[in-house]
């Protein structure tokens, strides 16, 4: 089955706690989502486009039927910017590399990966608690895990 989103594309994400979030298609796979979060659903997409991005990451397909599609806008520039991520290797070496969408590459320190985001492919219910736990203030356990790798 082919997507029926394409860059562009808004979804309004259902969270745990029956409040709504929302992202955006920015290419295949990788979606933005925002700092934007409502109690009824909203679809003014003038105003979510209007709001900060709180990350950009790569979202394992298929979508949840949950995830609406609510209406496409053009990308704006800064979201056509490659997504920038991080692996670290596996062991006592802890190096790590640098990386982007555009498939430019480097080696790094771990400190140098403080920030960004880690190389991993989120399912649909981590990326929901993830926005959930961004808009209680709260820390999200896979990220915290991560930062615990980089020696943060």
């Amino acid at each position: 089955m082919l997507p029926t989103h394409k860059p562009g594309s808004f979804w309004r994400i259902p969270l745990p706690d029956g409040s709504f979030g929302y992202g955006r298609v920015l290419e295949w796979h990788f979606d933005a989502f925002y700092n934007h979060r409502t109690a009824e659903p909203d679809a003014d997409l003038d105003g979510i486009a209007s709001k900060p991005i709180l990350f950009r990451i790569l979202v394992k397909y298929p979508y949840p039927k949950s995830w609406a599609l609510i209406g496409w806008r053009e990308i704006e520039e800064h979201l056509t910017q490659p997504v920038v991520r991080f692996h670290m290797e596996v062991g006592p070496l802890r190096r790590c590399w640098i990386f982007d969408s555009l498939g430019n590459e480097r080696e790094a320190s771990p400190q140098e990966c403080i920030g960004l985001e880690p190389a991993t492919v989120w399912e649909p219910h981590g990326v929901e608690k993830r926005l959930l736990d961004a808009f209680m203030g709260r820390p999200n356990p896979v990220m915290e895990r991560i930062k615990r790798e980089l020696g943060q």
